[in-house]
């Protein structure tokens, strides 16, 4: 071999060793730096997906997303409203220690009584904008060298208090509103988001904004939040997706009633509104837009993925859409119904190497179980309500007792009551504070909350309560107020017509939707719109 000849296989060499050593380092930063999705549905049901147990709703891009992620079976909101859950996903915080403890723009104390509820309390005040002082986890990945991004509801504060004032590079549609403004479909009004056409689709929109983010970053390490509007109220569709399982429903055989009486409002019993399940496959077709901009990237492999809900789904008040069965009560209301959540977490290089766990989990958990994943330090005076969940995503064991808190002093517009809840060690206890009185139930047979063992155990019910109000005191939680022009007749009166006519009023609705000849207006919501 001659000089040159050598030279060149030497030069050959150097550059085979460097493109080695150069993609593995690049393999190396995928792990030490993951990029993060994170999505939110506002007020979906823990068994409104396919994956869950819904015989109705299909949601096939989540089903998929799901059996690629560990889910966990006993996971929960932080509130059974949003804009507390919501804080607390930001803050790692427990709803009573950040202050917002209500969806921020409901009444509070004497004013509570323009809402005609004729209720014993008046509810507590609470805090209205997300906390400034506080770190939040878009603030923690920013200053980690991400770049961050939100698409959707933000419902943390108005002007002052929007995601870009909280650690978000990017905002597309996050303001004070806690709904759709103007509809699902445009033109809306969202001055943070502008139409593009006629008849758009605001969660096909927000998915594509995401997708055009997630393009635009191949190179770089990102954290994007897409909060939805849907699944929440005004419940919208197109034509075609409600004749989809309008004839679904017929197929499956319709129920002869829909609903019966809980404790102050009419709840729904059964999943069959086509409005309702066709707004939660367009969410589904939604989550599959941005699952398919990681791939077609190639960042599904370096993306880790959360999916949840910020509360229970709507099964009374509001527009009644959906039912939690066999869970008991849904979105506004203390029990099951109300705060347990799809909940899944998938981290790609460990290919689901724990399918399920039924670890009892909590929205405040994210905050550090991303930090850790993104090799960021923790942050345990910020989310201090939170713990890591990486050594149960690695097929560890986690060693701790710590209990769970939840506090709502106020009444929910869905028909909950004002009430803290306390679960720990396979016991859960609800403290109500209309008469002080507790529920206790042994998980996990409480999943109807029809099962009070409270007069079985009460050393243990005392043992809870005595430990649920010392933490309320020592995070100084607001509590609500004795209405002191509480009338009873009134308040028997107004169950008096929850439980007749608009009893009555439901089954009718309900039944009407499900006709061959229904039709809300002439353009279904927008939906027919087309561009000038």
């Amino acid at each position: 071999m001659n000089f040159k000849s050598l030279k060149l296989v030497q030069c050959l060499l150097i550059l085979l060793l460097f493109s080695f050593f150069s993609c593995k380092e690049k393999r190396v930063k995928k792990y030490i730096k993951p990029n993060i999705l994170f999505v939110l549905v506002d007020d979906l049901g823990y068994h409104d997906l396919g994956v869950t147990g819904s015989h109705f709703y299909e949601t096939p891009n989540i089903d998929q997303l799901a059996k690629e992620s560990t889910m966990f079976t006993r996971g929960y909101a932080a509130s059974r409203v949003c804009s507390p859950s919501r804080a607390s996903i930001f803050t790692g915080k427990f709803t009573a220690r950040h202050g917002i403890t209500d969806w921020i723009g409901a009444k509070t104390g004497k004013n509570w009584r323009s809402r005609k509820r004729f209720d014993k309390l008046l509810p507590a005040d609470y805090v209205m904008a997300l906390p400034k002082e506080d770190i939040t986890m878009a603030e923690a990945f920013k200053n980690s060298g991400y770049k961050t991004f939100f698409a959707g509801k933000w419902h943390l504060g108005d002007k002052g208090s929007y995601p870009e004032n909280h650690g978000f590079d990017i905002n597309k549609g996050g303001f004070h509103r806690g709904g759709p403004a103007g509809g699902f479909f445009s033109p809306w009004k969202n001055p943070k988001l502008k139409s593009k056409h006629k008849g758009e689709n605001l969660s096909i929109r927000l998915a594509e904004e995401t997708a055009q983010f997630i393009n635009q970053q191949k190179d770089s390490s990102f954290f994007a939040f897409l909060s939805f509007y849907a699944v929440h109220a005004p419940i919208q569709t197109s034509e075609k997706k409600w004749n989809k399982y309008r004839n679904k429903a017929d197929s499956l055989g319709i129920a002869k009633t829909g609903y019966k009486m809980e404790r102050v409002l009419p709840i729904r019993q059964v999943q069959d509104n086509p409005i309702y399940a066709g707004l939660v496959e367009t969410m589904d077709d939604a989550v599959g837009i941005v699952l398919n901009a990681l791939k077609e990237n190639g960042l599904d492999k370096n993306t880790i993925v959360i999916f949840t809900s910020d509360n229970g789904g709507v099964a009374s008040g509001d527009n009644y859409s959906t039912s939690n069965l066999p869970l008991r009560g849904g979105k506004g209301y203390q029990w099951e119904g109300g705060i347990r959540e799809p909940f899944f977490i998938k981290i790609p290089w460990l290919n689901s190497k724990i399918k399920t766990s039924d670890f009892p989990v909590i929205h405040t958990d994210f905050y550090p179980t991303l930090l850790d994943f993104a090799n960021i330090p923790l942050k345990p005076k910020q989310h201090i309500d939170g713990i890591s969940l990486k050594p149960i995503l690695e097929g560890k064991q986690i060693e701790t007792n710590r209990p769970l808190y939840w506090h709502y002093p106020h009444y929910g517009n869905q028909g909950g009551s004002p009430s803290s809840i306390i679960q720990q060690n396979g016991w859960k206890l609800i403290h109500y504070w209309e008469d002080n009185h507790q529920e206790l139930y042994k998980l996990p047979s409480e999943e109807q909350d029809d099962q009070n063992v409270v007069n079985q155990y009460p050393y243990k019910a005392k043992e809870l309560k005595l430990k649920l109000l010392s933490w309320l005191e020592e995070v100084n939680a607001k509590y609500p107020k004795k209405d002191l022009e509480y009338d009873t007749s009134k308040a028997s009166k107004r169950l008096f017509q929850m439980a007749n006519q608009k009893m009555k009023s439901l089954e009718k609705n309900r039944l009407d939707v499900l006709s061959r000849d229904f039709k809300p207006n002439e353009n279904w919501w927008k939906s027919k719109l087309t561009v000038d």
